[in-house]
């Protein structure tokens, strides 16, 4: 039972957010829908659903966003529901996607457990989690 309350926080922050996004109406997110860890660190997670998307690491950090996925182009919104600097400084240093409220990225490749982004000459490569 120690465990299980040891473990609770991680349950809140990851699966909760996920079924919230689950219930959500349409499924605009297409092939990116579900939850990706970035290649290479074991806590930057970037999760799709519907047209709503979340940055999240493994210390219960998030920032919401909406997404929209057209051909090769991914285009993120970022808000702050708090408006914290912070929460900026989490999308654009610790994921390096810039700027906040206006990401524009290139899908170089995205199939069933893979997905790489590019933006400029910088690239991010995702598993799905």
């Amino acid at each position: 039972m120690a465990r299980f309350y040891k473990r609770l926080p991680f349950y809140l922050f990851t699966l909760l957010p996920l079924c919230l996004f689950s219930c959500q109406e349409g499924r605009e997110a297409g092939d990116l829908w579900g939850q990706w860890r970035q290649s290479g660190t074991d806590n930057r997670y970037i999760s799709f659903s519907g047209s709503v998307t979340l940055f999240r690491d493994g210390q219960g950090t998030f920032v919401y966003g909406k997404f929209q996925h057209t051909g090769d182009s991914l285009f993120i919104q970022c808000s702050s529901i708090d408006c914290l600097a912070s929460d900026t400084t989490f999308v654009e240093d610790a994921f390096g996607l810039k700027p906040f409220t206006d990401i524009r990225l290139k899908i170089e490749n995205l199939d069933g457990d893979d997905l790489i982004l590019s933006q400029g000459s910088k690239t991010w490569s995702y598993y799905k989690y």
